[in-house]
């Protein structure tokens, strides 16, 4: 065999052994990892090693964790690993790891951040939400009979579109429904044009609309549905009993109309009680049906609507009876994994139950995104019950192993048994309680009180 056929042939062999590392579960392991992992100190990360592989370890502190047993320290070079490896974490800080097959062919690089152990109370009660939007919200148009028999809608004309907020007009900011008509309805009579500061995707901008006399009110109107509140029930995931932090519902609350988010100028949280249940079905996912116990002391207020719920203080203690009121410790998106779980949510009154599920995915994630993981009902009494996730159930917490690991967004609306989750962490930075280090509705359906001007 000569010396060029030899070469061919290790060449062939070199790629097959790639391909086949490519494809092992311990090469994927290694690959999957996230650009940066998070870990908690006292954690624990491990994957399986099945073939030659060292790591490279760059902390910025010493004894910020062990490999395998063996604390790290700065300038400690290339560590071989053998299977399975484990990162177990031992104080805060960061570290950049690069992983080397061989020694010498670079796999992936990740960062590790030890940030510090938690608790919180879990959650699962059922609570009121009541928002209200900064200015008023561009719901619908309303066309205007005027006194020649014509039909207009004067804001269309003049560029005001659906989903756009109304925050000041003529230099004053608005804050209700009947405010803005009352303003409308004042410059008619004084034959004097609006000057309207509206919001539209993040910018601002000015329109200038002539209202115009309703032969059927007799008001002044320029053709617009708008709304100033949004209310319905969700679950609330945790609360900081150190703090009075809390964070609720698990995915931003959106007008129903618009499907755009609602900027929160005020808000707050009321305790509920659930009432009855519209089963879930494919197709037709069920709803919590709840009833606001105002009466009661507000709960708390809203001061952050954002893609993982809603966020804000407690104005007084809350206990939960499913978990003897005690904090639980919360674990990061890297230590969840596919198996049993359970939930907290009320299905009856205002009684916090624990109900089986399964995570059957889990997605480790880099930027902030509300699913991260599948689960599925397994618990027999709450499939009788609700068909499986519906509405209201948003916010319910997922536990495993005794830790807090996230809550309940979204159905499956072709399979109501099964819907996502979002991981605990994210919503931990959107309440403060966790440090962000990455830039990045509510349980039933609100209903609305619509008003024509």
């Amino acid at each position: 065999m000569d010396r060029e056929h030899r070469r061919k042939l290790l060449g062939i062999s070199i790629a097959v052994l790639i391909v086949a590392l490519t494809f092992s579960p311990q090469f994927r392991s290694v690959y999957s990892l996230p650009p940066l992992l998070r870990i908690m100190v006292g954690e624990n990360h491990v994957f399986q090693v099945a073939f030659p592989i060292s790591i490279n370890v760059n902390p910025d502190r010493d004894g910020l964790f062990k490999i395998n047993g063996h604390l790290v320290k700065r300038g400690n070079g290339d560590i071989r690993l053998v299977s399975p490896a484990a990162i177990e974490t031992v104080r805060l800080g960061k570290a950049d790891l690069e992983f080397k097959l061989l020694g010498v062919i670079p796999l992936r690089k990740t960062s590790i951040s030890v940030l510090p152990q938690l608790k919180v109370v879990p959650g699962g009660h059922s609570i009121g939400v009541v928002l209200h939007s900064q200015g008023v919200l561009v719901v619908g148009y309303s066309p205007v009979e005027s006194v020649d028999g014509e039909v207009y809608i004067p804001a269309k004309d003049s560029n005001i579109a659906i989903g756009d907020t109304i925050l000041a007009i003529n230099g004053q900011p608005v804050q209700s429904d009947s405010q803005v008509a009352e303003i409308i309805n004042q410059s008619g009579q004084e034959a004097k044009p609006l000057d309207m500061l509206v919001k539209r995707n993040g910018q601002t901008m000015h329109y200038s609309i002539k209202p115009l006399l309703c032969k059927e009110t007799e008001r002044y109107r320029i053709g617009l549905f708008v709304r100033d509140s949004a209310a319905g029930v969700g679950t609330m995931t945790f609360y900081d009993p150190e703090t009075g932090a809390y964070g609720a519902l698990g995915h931003v609350i959106t007008d129903s109309d618009t499907n755009q988010p609602i900027d929160v100028e005020e808000g707050k949280i009321v305790n509920a009680s659930i009432s009855g249940i519209q089963f879930g079905r494919r197709g037709q996912p069920g709803e919590k049906i709840g009833v606001f116990l105002e009466d009661e002391d507000v709960l708390g207020n809203i001061n952050k609507n954002c893609s993982f719920g809603i966020f804000g203080s407690l104005t007084q203690p809350v206990t939960n009876p499913a978990v003897n009121s005690e904090a639980i410790p919360v674990a990061s998106m890297s230590q969840v994994k596919t198996g049993p779980a359970e939930i907290l949510t009320v299905v009856n009154g205002q009684n916090i139950e624990r109900f089986s599920v399964e995570i059957q995915k889990v997605a480790l994630q880099n930027t902030p995104e509300t699913k991260g993981m599948v689960i599925k009902i397994t618990d027999a009494r709450l499939l009788d019950k609700t068909g499986g996730i519906v509405q209201g159930m948003s916010g319910s917490p997922i536990i495993q192993d005794g830790r807090l690991v996230g809550a309940v967004t979204h159905v499956f609306v072709h399979d109501p048994t099964r819907g996502y989750g979002c991981f605990i962490d994210w919503m931990l930075m959107e309440a403060g309680i966790l440090p962000k280090e990455t830039k990045q509705t509510a349980g039933s359906n609100p209903g609305f009180f619509q008003y024509a001007m």
